[in-house]
């Protein structure tokens, strides 16, 4: 544990050197380039501020090529002043166009933080966001099957009988007769009408009519 907080208080001391010396280093060129007073000290807070917005914007996970090239665009402006300000640059005479990259940085510096700021959400934040403000889901009962039709009574044949000649029924009557004197039981429809020759619509009209 005290070997962690001992990691962790060297990397804050180190960010704090970095920090300081970076910010004077800003602060003098700013002042050099003919931004002197409140404004020398606005510029490294600036670029402070950018770096911080583009590095929030890497850890999001989101649009990560524009956080890279604000981060990268921030800390050229924060290794430049470095550099310029370790006596490679006459701060006594600064060329002119070093002048016009110090008095256009605001402007840079506000595009770059609205971007980071208030770009346009993906895909996913889009989807979490309507999930989160959708309405609850109603129940919808399920629809009543409807109910099976009856099944019909075979309808009655409505096929009209043909007359049974009274020859023929003489014919069956003592055919029937002859059947039961011998077999002690009257004769049947299918035995009628296999002894007559005729189909069974007509055999069961003989049949009906001897009854």
């Amino acid at each position: 544990m005290r070997a962690q907080l001992a990691r962790i208080d060297a990397v804050l001391v180190q960010a704090v050197i970095a920090a300081a010396l970076s910010f004077a280093h800003l602060h003098d060129l700013a002042s050099a380039a003919g931004q002197d007073g409140w404004k020398a000290w606005a510029y490294p807070v600036s670029v402070d501020l950018l770096l911080v917005a583009a590095w929030r914007r890497l850890r999001s996970g989101r649009d990560r090529a524009a956080g890279w090239c604000w981060f990268l665009v921030a800390l050229a402006a924060s290794l430049g002043a470095n550099i310029a300000t370790a006596g490679l640059l006459d701060l006594g005479d600064v060329p002119g166009w070093l002048r016009i990259l110090v008095a256009g940085w605001p402007a840079l510096a506000f595009l770059g933080g609205t971007l980071l700021a208030h770009g346009a959400p993906t895909q996913s934040a889009d989807a979490e966001d309507r999930e989160a403000h959708a309405p609850d889901a109603v129940d919808v009962p399920a629809p009543t099957p409807a109910a099976e039709p009856s099944p019909r009574p075979p309808a009655e044949s409505s096929a009209p009988t043909t007359p049974v000649p009274a020859a023929l029924v003489d014919h069956a009557r003592k055919i029937a007769n002859a059947h039961q004197t011998r077999t002690g039981s009257p004769i049947d429809a299918d035995t009628l009408r296999a002894r007559l020759g005729v189909p069974a619509p007509l055999a069961d009209q003989i049949a009906a009519q001897l009854t």
